[in-house]
């Protein structure tokens, strides 16, 4: 729902307040002093407060922005409150809805009255990361030139979803998450205030603080679960007294009670919040991978309930499974990789829902397995010294010796067959002249790799006893 949705509009296209709209959108704050949880924003001289306050006589006009946060958090509202406290003209497209042409038509009105001498134009785009690049593309000039301010709002990183010619013309504000206080005041005030349900519900804290979870710092989604709550408490109220009427002393004027059970009621279950094209998807997905290099099992296997509960694709879940296997384990635990590579080859043929077995059992055991990050730093460090140029020749012996005039040319010329050599390791050099102290893998102590550095350290005294 939209917080514009069923609202009226005076003649400059602020929307005003419904009475029959829905509670989301009475309850739209009506100044920065109602607006909640975005102290960062509202300090005094910060930029959202010098956004909308009223513009003094000679300053330009204030830069687009691009208004960034979760679902709930206020972005629709400080649009609203951009246009109205400034006096501009305001323009509202949906990015849903919206084509090329609309917003060409829009910026082309707003040249038109700057032209004229006019109001200038709050061009609010909501959902801006539904745009394509081209849509995107079109609003340039009009920032670029000011012909409009634009307020974009997206709840995707715009980093991915907003264009960085867009992005780079446009102040880039971060609204925050709700805290759980910011909810709860916010669902009280509307049981109370006359623009809300005016004392007509009473909501007990049980169902306050069950409500707050329940929605997980959406404010819009507080009101809407608050506003289904107080009609499923009314209707129940009204069959009451219309099976007791006469026996209570004005039951008419009691206000309703919501409690934990009227809300459970009202709502079926919260929405998983967790969206696999946007920002949240490489959030989860991060913090999924580091809870399973930090051995949290507990923690990888709810971030993996969540990839599985917003239908992630399972093949996806899988590959950062492998990848954390060598990445994170490694030859600390080199049977962590079969594992995840088994689970890979697995998902790809059983299908949903039984692969979420498979792939908890791949993350139970990586999260679990002895932790070393020394493959990835060997490959690291030895692709660091071949992009710094540190190559040099293959030495001689070790040069392919098996096409025509190789030997001639000292192509294999004192190479020891490593299998004719006690223990299976010959004393001779293989890497380049430049590199010979070169030492890229170094085993930790945990798990198999404790056994694996005692080798490889008799190993390396082999070869380079050959190294005179």
């Amino acid at each position: 729902m939209d917080l514009f949705e069923a609202a009226t509009t005076d003649e400059r296209g602020v929307p005003g307040v419904d009475p029959a709209a829905p509670l989301a959108v009475r309850m739209r704050p009506a100044s920065l002093e109602e607006v909640v949880g975005q102290g960062h924003l509202l300090r005094p001289g910060a930029p959202l407060r010098r956004l909308v306050e009223p513009a003094r006589a000679g300053t330009p006009p204030p830069s687009s922005v691009v208004l960034w946060g979760p679902p709930g958090t206020g972005k629709t509202t400080i649009a609203y409150l951009i246009a109205r406290a400034s006096g501009r003209r305001f323009v509202e497209l949906s990015a849903v809805t919206a084509g090329v042409r609309d917003v060409r038509a829009v910026i082309e009105d707003a040249r038109r009255r700057l032209a004229g001498g006019g109001e200038e134009t709050v061009l609010f785009v909501d959902e801006v990361h539904r745009f394509s690049k081209t849509q995107q593309d079109a609003l340039l000039p009009s920032v670029e030139n000011r012909w409009v301010t634009l307020v974009a709002a997206t709840t995707e990183n715009p980093s991915f979803s907003v264009i960085s010619p867009l992005l780079s013309r446009s102040l880039l504000l971060t609204l925050h998450p709700l805290e759980a206080d910011d909810v709860a005041g916010l669902v009280t005030r509307a049981v109370g205030d006359e623009r809300g349900l005016g004392g007509r519900v009473e909501l007990t804290d049980d169902a306050l603080a069950h409500l707050v979870r329940l929605v997980g710092g959406d404010a819009r989604k507080a009101l809407t679960v608050l506003e289904a709550a107080a009609a499923t408490a009314m209707e129940e109220q009204e069959a009451t007294d219309a099976a007791t009427e006469g026996g209570a002393d004005d039951p008419a004027d009691a206000p309703a009670r919501i409690d934990v059970d009227v809300v459970e009621r009202a709502v079926d279950v919260a929405a998983v919040r967790y969206d696999r094209d946007g920002d949240q998807h490489y959030d989860v997905a991060s913090a999924f991978i580091k809870s399973m290099r930090g051995s949290d099992v507990d923690a990888a296997l709810h971030y993996l309930a969540r990839m599985i509960a917003a239908g992630e694709d399972p093949r996806f879940i899988a590959r950062r499974i492998v990848i954390a296997a060598s990445e994170e384990v490694g030859m600390a635990d080199p049977s962590a990789l079969q594992t995840a590579v088994a689970a890979h080859q697995a998902v790809s043929f059983v299908g949903m829902p039984e692969s979420q077995l498979i792939l908890a059992q791949a993350v139970i055991h990586i999260a679990t397995a002895p932790k070393s990050n020394a493959t990835t730093l060997a490959i690291g460090a030895a692709l660091e010294d071949v992009r710094a140029g540190k190559a040099g020749p293959v030495p001689f012996h070790l040069r392919d010796a098996h096409y025509s005039g190789a030997k001639a040319l000292g192509h294999g010329k004192g190479y020891q067959y490593a299998h004719d050599a006690p223990h299976g390791v010959a004393p001779q050099r293989h890497t380049p002249e430049e590199l010979r102290d070169a030492r890229y893998y170094l085993p930790t102590d945990r798990g198999n790799e404790r056994h694996v550095a005692a080798r490889l350290e008799r190993i390396r005294e082999i070869l380079d006893s050959g190294d005179t």
